[in-house]
């Protein structure tokens, strides 16, 4: 009975590119491959250059990155007071941080496209309208959030926004005010970086698969947005 199924599946195997080709016309599982990295990697380079501009993160409210969630806490309850203008000012450098990391995402976004097997096009171009962006965050987001986090340091760095961290250090150290009760003491600094870097790292790459995602649906719906033959070919 093994022996049976073995040569079942190794038959089904064999024939597994020519069932593929039949089914979508001349389109071979190469072809897939190709078209399913083609449209991966022009929609992570259009999502990157869109965010990647003065802007792309601020002032879009489908990507905006609001402060983490106890740092929003304060700065609601300051913003009643017209004292919110610290807070304020860091929830802007996060998102300038965000921008400034996308050009280096994209080089990561391209590098991960290449990994994408046969086997894995196939199921791609057989899916939905995101099953590639789908594929591609779960193949690869901790890959990418490791890989990322160093270029969002140095950007939330030159943008001043760990600055803007370190001028409410001597309140959190005091421990008297509505900034101490909520991080405790001076050795707070540090782990409140660590938290808004990786609230920074996570919500730009929900940002960029949010635009990665609507820029796949655009090509596979869209014959203008396709571009390439490639593209055509597979998904027209």
């Amino acid at each position: 009975m093994l022996r049976r199924q073995f040569i079942i599946s190794t038959l089904a195997l064999s024939l597994a590119p020519a069932a593929f080709a039949q089914g979508y016309g001349r389109l071979s599982q190469g072809d897939a491959r190709s078209g399913i990295r083609a449209a991966l990697d022009t929609a992570a380079r259009l999502a990157t250059n869109r965010l990647g501009q003065t802007d792309g993160f601020f002032a879009d409210p489908a990507v905006h990155i609001p402060l983490p969630r106890n740092i929003a806490s304060l700065q609601s309850q300051l913003r009643r007071v017209g004292m919110s203008g610290p807070v304020d000012d860091l929830e802007l450098r996060i998102n300038r941080s965000a921008e400034a990391a996308m050009p280096e995402a994209g080089r990561i976004f391209n590098d991960a496209v290449q990994s994408i097997t046969v086997g894995d096009a196939v199921s791609i171009v057989r899916g939905g309208d995101t099953a590639a962006t789908d594929y591609l965050r779960g193949r690869s987001e901790s890959r990418l959030t490791g890989l990322l986090r160093p270029s969002m340091e140095t950007a939330l760095t030159g943008s001043g926004a760990y600055r803007a961290v370190d001028a409410v250090e001597p309140q959190i150290s005091g421990g008297q005010n509505l900034l101490g009760s909520l991080f405790g003491n001076r050795s707070a600094t540090g782990s409140l970086r660590d938290s808004v870097t990786d609230h920074a790292v996570n919500r730009a790459i929900d940002g960029v698969f949010h635009y990665i995602g609507q820029e796949e649906r655009a090509i596979r719906q869209d014959p203008v947005r396709r571009g390439t033959d490639i593209l055509r070919r597979v998904f027209g």
